[in-house]
């Protein structure tokens, strides 16, 4: 029980790596290419920063196919998964003014309700996807 256990651990740890990984070859080919081609060193660095970002995002959806965990672990483990991913990227990125205490709390705001949208959006769109 506890190898089978093991081996479905072990399948989802390389989906993540799979998923991430795809993610991230093409979009750091991507920013490569740009930084090559001479592109706003700017431009460069967002591309790259959204490469992470879409990285951590795509890894880290393997949390919800983790069977005996409940929807509320599911999402309260991948909230601290982004928090430790995607919000540093987005404090590191320079899209955003961030030079008192008051703007990295206006950012984790920020965050928190666009993961709060995107979250409860696809709660509904798979709710519908497994009812039919």
């Amino acid at each position: 029980m506890a190898d089978n256990r093991k081996v479905r651990y072990m399948r989802l740890i390389i989906n993540a790596i799979i998923r991430g990984g795809i993610t991230f070859v093409i979009m750091t080919g991507i920013a490569i290419s740009m930084k090559y081609k001479g592109m706003d060193p700017y431009q460069v660095k967002s591309t790259f920063i959204a490469c992470l970002i879409s990285t951590a995002v795509a890894a880290a959806t393997v949390i919800y196919e983790i069977e005996g965990w409940s929807l509320t672990k599911q999402s309260i483990v991948h909230f601290f998964i982004m928090l430790m991913t995607v919000f540093p990227c987005l404090i590191v990125s320079g899209w955003f003014p961030l030079k008192t205490p008051l703007d990295y709390l206006k950012l984790l705001g920020i965050f928190m309700l666009v993961g709060l949208v995107l979250w409860s959006i696809f709660y509904v769109i798979f709710s519908k996807i497994v009812k039919s």
